[in-house]
């Protein structure tokens, strides 16, 4: 059925979910699991430190993005190798997140997409958007959507 499943995780209860359910779908499938974080760009210090500094702060930026990906990568292959499933790891830096998924689902030539989704509907949905919406109204991959 699938052979790369890409799921893009950020650590929330919603997501782990949908990692879960990735993972199952992939075993099932007998197929590779990608799973994705994507963080957002380093934008200049809120303070209006420039120089050195910055350069300091984006520094520990860095350093505090990848522990995060890193645990959160971990997490993914504990419960991956667990249930006999191929984990590969990609993490993406981007402000345009949906964007971003859709890249990396053509990139890793991913069969199909599975998200999580707050399931907001009427107005909240309209104002806060969702980037589960955004990727579903733009990917030519199929999207599996968890709730």
């Amino acid at each position: 059925m699938f052979k790369r499943i890409l799921v893009p995780t950020d650590g929330s209860k919603l997501s782990k979910k949908a990692v879960g359910e990735a993972i199952e779908l992939a075993r099932l499938s007998r197929a590779t699991l990608v799973a994705l974080h994507v963080r957002p760009r380093f934008s200049d210090s809120p303070f209006g430190i420039y120089g050195p500094y910055e350069e300091s702060i984006e520094t520990a930026y860095d350093r505090e993005v990848k522990a995060t990906s890193d645990r959160l990568f971990a997490q993914v292959r504990k419960r991956a190798e667990a249930a006999g499933v191929a984990v590969e790891a990609a993490l993406v830096s981007s402000n345009d997140v949906w964007r971003a998924i859709i890249a990396a689902a053509a990139r890793k030539k991913c069969d199909v997409i599975c998200m999580a989704s707050h399931g907001r509907r009427g107005l909240s949905a309209l104002v806060l958007g969702s980037e589960t919406v955004k990727v579903l109204t733009h990917s030519s991959v199929p999207v599996l959507v968890m709730r």
